[in-house]
């Protein structure tokens, strides 16, 4: 169901009322009705947050639930923080949330406002939502590339996500996305060895699936030689942040926390390098969950990640 972002989750300290160099993120966005993205101009060359309220991919893979209220918590964070962006637009566009554990209509519908804003123009984040919502994240990419276009998706992830369950869940995108789509391809970032079984790993072989184990992810030329040649591989790609590849002691507010997680400094700088790319469509961060965070830890790692990303953007858009 959708439904339009309510103002207050976009409020703040208020240092000059009238004066941009002096405003925060709440000063800067604008709200807007996802309905007139189809033929809207004002969309094109911007940033769009869509926000996505689930957690019952999370409730049928027996984890915590609570990521279906971060949608809102991101966005109350980001509001505060100090606004770089003077060179793009950015819109709020709403948020699609799971009611009665329709997950798969909610999912249909989030693909469904994705190619909205894809064909617009704009360059869209998701504000997830259990890890689930990168099918959604995947369904309007796909429409937007059309079917035989070679798509590849980053993930930054503690898991593979490759189960083999029914009904669908928080684990098992992936799996649902290669068995459907040969013209996909896959790309994790920061797998656990203890968090997947072999018989995981095996479903990873079987689809040559590309990963770096957590202890291997690193800003060095070997991490970014493999996100290189993924990229040149697929004509466009789609990045997304599971929040529970980080350490636990930086992200303690997910389903399931990594102990031995990546260094939250490493997470930023590959986000960085990766939505520069000129083939990224868009990028979704997934599984926070305020329920469960510690002092809002999570929450505010979530939306710096975000703010760095549309930095990234705002570069990338700036060089073509």
């Amino acid at each position: 169901m959708y439904s339009m972002t309510e103002k207050q989750w976009w409020s703040g300290r208020v240092d000059h009322a009238t004066d941009p160099a002096y405003f925060r993120f709440h000063q800067a966005i604008q709200l807007k009705d996802i309905a007139s993205c189809k033929q809207d101009n004002d969309l094109k060359e911007s940033i769009a947050l869509l926000g996505f309220s689930s957690d019952e991919g999370v409730r049928r893979n027996k984890g915590r639930v609570g990521a279906a209220k971060a949608p809102y918590e991101i966005r109350s964070v980001l509001a505060n923080l100090a606004y770089h962006l003077e060179k793009l637009s950015l819109f709020d566009v709403g948020n699609v949330s799971c009611i009665d554990q329709q997950l798969e209509a909610s999912q249909e519908e989030l693909g469904k406002y994705m190619h909205y804003l894809l064909r617009a123009q704009s360059t869209p984040i998701i504000l997830g939502g259990g890890h689930e919502t990168l099918y959604g994240h995947y369904l309007g990419a796909r429409q937007y590339a059309n079917q035989t276009t070679k798509l590849g998706i980053i993930n930054m992830d503690a898991h593979f996500d490759l189960r083999n369950d029914f009904p669908p869940t928080s684990g098992t995108m992936f799996k649902q996305i290669l068995e459907q789509d040969k013209y996909a391809g896959y790309l994790c970032l920061g797998i656990q060895k203890w968090g997947n079984t072999q018989a995981l790993f095996q479903e990873a072989a079987q689809y040559q699936s590309n990963y770096i184990f957590a202890e291997d992810v690193a800003n060095d030329s070997q991490t970014i030689k493999v996100i290189d040649d993924f990229t040149k591989q697929h004509d466009y790609i789609i990045f997304t942040l599971c929040m529970d590849a980080v350490e636990a002691t930086a992200a303690p507010g997910v389903s399931a926390p990594s102990p031995l997680g990546l260094e939250p400094k490493i997470v930023r700088d590959l986000i960085r390098y990766i939505v520069a790319k000129p083939n990224v469509l868009s990028m979704d961060i997934s599984e926070v969950n305020p329920v469960v965070d510690e002092n809002n830890k999570t929450v505010k790692l979530a939306a710096y990640f975000i703010a760095e990303a549309m930095q990234s953007i705002q570069n990338r858009k700036n060089m073509l």
